[in-house]
């Protein structure tokens, strides 16, 4: 039998403990942002071993962040708002209940449009290895989300994002 994980207050939202099951509330649970990119509640405490969820929120014109590929395979559900999905140099738009499945390798980031905000769910594999690839591209650029030169380092890529761990954000959840 599969024992109930503990939550305990985290600083900025509650914490599973354990490798149990548990229910957590996404506005309950510890959020971060990036300077001028998505809000994202993380559900993991440390850090799921097969699957990565998290909930986001985009506002208009915000990139979700840098342009990029890497080892492990992706999903994307909008579930309220719209955003521009930049995938392989094009742009295609997403509203609300559209999905996005993105297989290793893909070049993918969303950016944030229409008049409010866009809330969308992410799904990813854990495969052991989180190795990215943040190719320059001119497209990413135009909207904030590229690299200046082809890198594979987070550090790098995001000099000008740092991470910010905070509490939910009235209003940000439907």
């Amino acid at each position: 039998m599969v024992e109930e994980a503990g939550l305990r207050q985290g600083e900025h939202g509650l914490v599973p403990e354990g490798d149990g099951w548990f229910v957590l509330n996404a506005r309950d649970s510890p959020w971060f942002e990036r300077t001028g990119m998505r809000r994202s509640c993380t559900f993991e405490g440390e850090r799921f071993s097969q699957l990565g969820v998290n909930v986001n929120v985009l506002d208009p014109g915000r990139p979700s962040g840098m342009y990029h590929s890497e080892r492990a395979q992706e999903d994307f559900l909008v579930v309220a708002g719209e955003c521009l999905l930049l995938v392989e140099g094009e742009e295609r738009r997403l509203r609300a209940w559209d999905f996005f499945h993105c297989p290793a390798g893909t070049e993918h980031i969303l950016v944030g449009a229409g008049s409010g905000p866009c809330v969308y769910v992410a799904v990813g594999a854990r495969n052991g290895s989180s190795r990215l690839h943040y190719p320059a591209n001119e497209l990413a650029r135009r909207h904030g989300a590229g690299v200046e030169r082809d890198t594979t380092s987070p550090a790098e890529a995001y000099v000008a994002h740092p991470r910010a761990n905070q509490p939910y954000r009235d209003g940000d959840l439907l």
